[in-house]
C-alpha cells in the first residue's frame, strides 16, 4: 500500500476515498481512528489516504482533480464569507 493523500481531515480524505472506490481503485484511510485519541490536541498528519501499489499512477491522477474542487470550493466559501451580511448594505 502506498499513501497517495495526507488529509487535513476524515472530510477529505472520505471524499477522495470515495472517488477513488467510483473508479473501482481500493483504498483504504489509515489513522482514521487515531483522531478520537489525540484528544484536544490539533490532530496533523495522522490521516493517509493508502492504494495498492498497482494503482498508484490512476490514484495519483483522481487525487489532483480531487484536490482541484476541494481548491475551488474553498476559495468559493472564502469568496462567499468576504460578502455582507445584508445584500442591501453599502460599504462603508
Amino acid at each position: 500500500m502506498r499513501t497517495v493523500y495526507r488529509a487535513e481531515n476524515l472530510f477529505d480524505a472520505h471524499l477522495v476515498k470515495d472517488a477513488l472506490e467510483a473508479d473501482d481503485i481500493p483504498a483504504f484511510i489509515a489513522g482514521e481512528y487515531l483522531t478520537g485519541g489525540v484528544g484536544q490536541l490539533p490532530a496533523m498528519d495522522y490521516i493517509a489516504v493508502m492504494v495498492p501499489d498497482s494503482s498508484l499512477a490512476q490514484a495519483q491522477a483522481i487525487v489532483r482533480e480531487v484536490e482541484a474542487t476541494l481548491s475551488e470550493a474553498r476559495q468559493a466559501i472564502d469568496d462567499i464569507g468576504e460578502q455582507p451580511d445584508d445584500p442591501l448594505a453599502a460599504p462603508c
